[in-house]
């Protein structure tokens, strides 16, 4: 309406004036759906480039005979113009070119449109896939800790059986109240620290189990943990660690874990003196599966050091809650 309007320079728009613009919107339309609904998906989306030009170039031409044959069924409209009393007539050829011009105008714009929508699609689909993948790792990652915890714990329950420790049934029940939060607790997304926390406790208590002499482990909790969450079972790596590498029987160097929350920041450390008899000759997948969770989940968001030498290892995790 605005075009019409410009068209009659403010005037009455008359009935033949709403018919040409009918017309050539319709035409242009035309042009515009061809191109996007048929032309491209037919040959640019197979990378038939050679016939998607063909098929442009044999649309342009053929609208733009239609709208000359019908520029001159309005003659004295279209190509018969009259102005301060002067009067010329638009040449076939003259026409021909601005009708191609205006054409091949929608022509570039279903393009872009279409450029733009795949491009947008492309995005949700590559999106996807990331995220699919992102979940089946994390899920391979998570589904890893609990055989790799399970193992180890049962050769620790199974040398108090073979002692006949007093202690074995009570290891017992500490292993279970771990499954128990392993299988089912930890299966969201994120938990409460606090809960966690208990986690790492219980732990602790099923590993203090092992030794027949004290054991000598302080656990430093500092700050307030309430109603802070955090992915499951990041930290149990740390302190796994400390127990299948460390000396936890050494009094002048106890494994030391210490717990810091200010706001949303979390410090976790554990720092061990290394004993020479628990080497894993096995190798393990703890601290590497760990790195890579951490990858995932909190990317640019945490910071982790770790320091091994010859006589202990020290790990510090900084961690935005």
């Amino acid at each position: 309406m605005m075009f019409m309007f410009m068209q009659t320079n403010g005037g009455n728009i008359t009935h033949t004036t709403i018919v040409i613009f009918l017309y050539y919107g319709i035409i242009n339309i035309s042009i515009f759906y061809i191109n996007y609904l048929l032309i491209l998906p037919t040959f640019l989306d197979r990378k038939k480039y050679l016939w998607c030009g063909l098929a442009i170039l044999f649309v342009v031409l053929v609208f733009a005979f239609i709208k000359c044959g019908l520029a001159y069924y309005f003659y004295e409209i279209i190509i018969s113009r009259t102005s301060k009393n002067r009067k010329w007539v638009i040449g076939f050829w003259e026409y021909f070119f601005y009708a191609v011009l205006v054409s091949s105008f929608f022509i570039f714009l279903s393009t872009i449109l279409k450029f733009i929508i795949d491009w947008f699609r492309n995005e949700k689909i590559r999106s996807n896939l990331e995220n699919e993948k992102l979940i089946s790792e994390l899920a391979f990652l998570k589904s890893q800790i609990n055989p790799h915890f399970l193992f180890n714990s049962l050769n620790n329950i199974y040398s108090l059986a073979y002692q006949k420790s007093d202690k074995t049934p009570e290891a017992v029940l500490k292993l279970s109240e771990i499954m128990r939060y392993m299988l089912y607790e930890s299966n969201e997304n994120t938990v409460k620290l606090d809960d966690e926390i208990r986690y790492l406790e219980n732990y602790i208590e099923l590993q203090k189990l092992r030794f027949k002499d004290k054991t000598y482990i302080k656990f430093e909790k500092v700050g307030d943990t309430y109603n802070k969450k955090i992915t499951p079972l990041v930290l149990i790596s740390f302190v796994e660690n400390a127990f299948k590498h460390g000396l936890a029987t050494d009094q002048e160097n106890p494994i030391t874990i210490t717990l810091k929350v200010t706001l949303d920041k979390l410090f976790f450390q554990v720092i061990n003196k290394k004993s020479n008899q628990n080497k894993d000759d096995t190798g393990g997948i703890g601290l590497q599966n760990v790195k890579r969770r951490l990858d995932l989940l909190y990317k640019g968001e945490y910071r982790l050091h770790i320091e091994d030498n010859d006589a202990r290892y020290n790990c510090e995790l900084y961690l935005d809650l």
